[in-house]
């Protein structure tokens, strides 16, 4: 009875140990891959925020507001706009159909119908 007693005692403390070592082992496996997943977001955050970083600096010049100006057809005080219209082809009106003749055969089957009223 004592053998078994320390027997259950064992497998109790063992239970225990597993316990506290295994859980935290997956959390923190769980951590390690959450951050590594985190980290690969901040680089692609990162390189999108010097991207853009990269177009507010574009737009701070003059010339680069104006080229954008420009493909809007803004034009400054005091200038003059030319705009320049396709030649236009002349067209050609096609023929009204021949009308066609009225078949001399038997009538329709929705005529005979037709004619019984």
């Amino acid at each position: 009875m004592r053998q078994r007693a320390g027997l259950i005692f064992a497998a109790l403390a063992l239970a225990g140990v597993m316990a506290l070592a295994v859980f935290p082992a997956q959390a923190w496996r769980h951590q390690q891959a959450e951050r590594s997943s985190l980290r690969a977001q901040e680089a692609a955050l990162t390189a999108e925020n010097r991207a853009l970083q990269a177009r507010v600096d574009e737009l701070r010049s003059d010339e680069e507001v104006e080229r954008l100006a420009r493909q809007y057809n803004l034009v400054k005080p005091g200038e003059e706009v030319y705009f320049l219209l396709p030649q236009t082809t002349a067209t050609t009106v096609a023929p009204a159909p021949a009308p066609q003749p009225a078949p001399n055969g038997s009538p329709s089957l929705w005529e005979r119908i037709t004619s019984i009223f």
